[in-house]
């Protein structure tokens, strides 16, 4: 039988939301990385580590937060950790994507990413993360588990996932309509 560890995409979700703004002030906003503290459930900040900010190719060194109450079942990382992140799309009003790395700073199939589309009074911005073949760090989460655990902590991470993009765009809403 095969574990549902091995589906691809393991993770593919996406969320929408009308931003009363233009595609180019909301692309401003979303592309800033540092500023992720402002609207991120998980990532607290951080800074650029190579290239220039926010173009293809740079990369941004996290700093995320995870508290014991998200999949407090699973063994999952707490407190704070860091990631590493390589822009892979940047098409300004428009597009603005990033590739997880591994701890080796190799490509991962974990992609997170924004859209931008105008619409009437604005843009509509979509987040979207796609998680392509299982990264080394959803290997260690469920090493240990059997095989109805594991489906769990797919569908626990799911829902997760979902209610991470969508407290996110409202909170880029609210940082951009208020300015």
């Amino acid at each position: 039988m095969t574990s549902i560890i091995e589906k691809s995409p393991l993770f593919e979700l996406r969320a929408d939301l009308h931003v009363s703004a233009s595609a180019d002030d909301v692309y401003a906003v979303v592309s800033d990385l540092p500023r992720s503290g402002e609207w991120s459930p998980e990532c607290q900040g951080g800074e650029w580590i190579s290239g220039a900010p926010s173009q293809v190719g740079s990369v941004f060194r996290g700093e995320n937060l995870r508290s014991e109450e998200i999949v407090s079942w699973a063994p999952l990382v707490r407190g704070v950790w860091y990631t590493e992140c390589r822009v892979t799309k940047a098409e300004p009003g428009r597009t603005f994507q990033w590739m997880m790395l591994s701890h080796v700073g190799e490509n991962q199939e974990s992609v997170w990413g924004f859209d931008i589309a105008p619409a009437d009074g604005g843009a509509v911005l979509t987040h979207h993360f796609r998680m392509g073949t299982a990264t080394a760090g959803i290997h260690k989460i469920v090493a240990d588990l059997d095989e109805p655990e594991r489906v769990k902590f797919v569908e626990d991470w799911t829902d997760k996932l979902a209610d991470d993009l969508a407290a996110t765009l409202r909170r880029i809403k609210e940082i951009i309509e208020k300015s």
